[in-house]
């Protein structure tokens, strides 16, 4: 996938945009809270992909509505399920759609994959997480996004879980270290891209995946505009 036409040119292109705010913005400044922020900010704008009609205020104040408190919830735990995605991926996506889900779906589908073909799903993106690859780490995230997000393996907030493990991926594979970036809030930005290209991999065979990574890297770059670190 990162030979295909631009999109390892591309990456590269978000991947030095992204290092130059992390580096030359964030070296003397960055701070435990404005994790939290960025956290929070992706957790309202992955919200909203999710259908929340909360605004960030909201979210800020006392949670929002259902959805966005289930990406708070989320948001809250993510960046402790570092050692559990490294070590035991199947666990930490568990683990994220247990949180994701709470309250809303019968504990015994809590973490549980929907039927033979959602476990086989979370193996196979175990796998991919797992096995060795010289592919840049903005490609990996941007495939665990659309793999969750388009072949549903949970039985609700597989969109949550999507997003989630997409930033864990960008701080586990060192692109985001301390989780300054939102990349979350670069989808939203371009919500009907996202859309369509979300579709366009799931429908679109490799025209499709390909059109998905080239987003990817556009997405990440509004992202990293949406950091605190940018203001």
């Amino acid at each position: 996938m990162a030979n295909l036409e631009g999109v390892a040119s591309a990456m590269a292109a978000t991947r030095d945009g992204i290092d130059a705010l992390l580096r030359d913005r964030g070296l003397r400044r960055t701070t435990p809270d404005l994790t939290g922020e960025s956290l929070l900010r992706g957790a309202h704008a992955s919200a909203v992909l999710e259908g929340s009609a909360s605004t960030l205020d909201e979210v800020r104040a006392d949670g929002g509505d259902p959805v966005a408190r289930a990406a708070v919830r989320l948001s809250s735990e993510l960046l402790g399920l570092l050692p559990t995605l490294n070590g035991s991926p199947l666990q930490a996506l568990a683990r994220m759609h247990t949180l994701a889900a709470k309250g809303e779906v019968p504990d015994q589908e809590l973490g549980r994959p929907r039927g033979a073909d959602g476990a086989a799903r979370l193996r196979d993106l175990a796998g991919l997480l797992t096995a060795p690859t010289t592919a840049p780490a903005l490609v990996v995230a941007a495939v665990v996004h659309a793999e969750i997000a388009v072949t549903a393996p949970f039985v609700s907030r597989n969109g949550l879980v999507a997003r989630a493990a997409e930033r864990l991926v960008l701080v586990a594979r060192g692109v985001d270290a301390k989780s300054l970036v939102v990349p979350e809030a670069g989808h939203l930005a371009v919500r009907a891209e996202y859309e369509s290209n979300l579709r366009g991999y799931r429908d679109g065979g490799p025209a499709g995946v390909h059109g998905w990574l080239l987003y990817a890297a556009e997405a990440y770059a509004q992202g990293a505009e949406a950091s605190p670190l940018a203001g």
